[in-house]
C-alpha cells in the first residue's frame, strides 16, 4: 500500500506474495552496516540532487518536511537472507524530489550517497513510478539512527543494502557505476527474486 499522507491517494496490492528464495522471516529488525554508524542531527542535514559533481538542488530537513509525505507498506528482504513483512514507512517519495528540483532525468542511472562514505547504484527506472522514496519515518515513529535515520534511501523491491542508511544524496551518472558493495564482489543489481546476491549470481 502507498498512501499520500497529505492528499488522501493510494495505491494497493491486492495479492501477497510470498518470500524471495533462500530468504527466512523475522519478526525483529536486524541492523547490520558497513561500519561505524554515524551520528547525524536533523539540523546538520542535507540532501542534494547532482548531476555528476554538479549540485542541482539542496533542502535541509525543514525543506524535505515540506515536501509531499507518503506512507509505503512493503516486505524488505536482506541479501543476508532474512525478511520482515509488512514494514510501514513514511517519507518523501523520489518521484517528488525529482518534480520538485524541476528537472528531466538527465541519465538511466544514480548513485545514492551517504553520510558515511557508503555510496549503491541504483537504476532510474527502480527508484520512480512510486518504487522508492527517502525514508524518514518508521511505524509511526522518527526513523531509528542504528536504522539509517534521520533519513535513508528505500528501494524495497532490491534487496536492503540498495536501501542506502543515512542518505544525503541522489547523483545521476553516465554509466551504471558500481557503488560500495558492488565493487567488494556484490551484484550490480540486486533482485532477490533472482537471488542475485553476488557478481555472478
Amino acid at each position: 500500500m502507498v498512501t499520500r499522507g497529505f492528499s488522501g491517494k493510494s495505491m494497493d496490492n491486492n495479492f501477497i506474495n510470498p518470500i524471495p528464495p533462500g530468504q527466512h522471516v523475522v519478526e525483529g529488525f536486524p541492523v547490520l552496516t558497513a561500519g561505524p554508524t554515524p551520528r547525524v542531527e536533523t539540523g546538520d542535514w542535507k540532501f542534494t540532487l547532482k548531476v555528476g559533481p554538479k549540485p542541482l538542488k539542496i533542502w535541509t530537513w525543514q525543506d524535505f518536511q515540506d515536501l509531499p509525505q507518503t506512507k509505503m507498506t512493503r516486505d524488505i528482504h536482506c541479501v543476508t537472507s532474512w525478511s520482515k513483512l509488512g514494514t510501514l514507512w513514511e517519507g518523501v517519495l523520489v518521484d517528488d524530489i525529482l518534480a520538485t528540483a524541476g528537472i528531466v532525468p538527465p541519465s538511466e542511472f544514480l548513485l545514492a550517497h551517504s553520510y558515511d562514505g557508503y555510496s549503491t547504484n541504483v537504476p532510474l527506472a527502480d527508484l520512480i513510478l512510486g518504487k522508492a522514496m527517502v525514508a524518514t519515518k518508521f511505524n509511526g515513529e522518527p526513523l531509528a539512527r542504528d536504522h539509517g535515520g534521520p533519513a535513508r534511501l528505500l528501494v524495497p523491491h532490491l534487496y536492503f543494502w540498495k536501501s542506502a542508511k543515512w542518505v544525503n544524496g541522489l547523483q545521476f551518472t553516465d554509466r551504471d557505476e558500481p557503488g560500495f558493495w558492488e565493487l567488494r564482489g556484490y551484484h550490480i543489481y540486486g533482485d532477490p527474486w533472482k537471488e542475485q546476491r553476488y557478481t555472478h549470481d
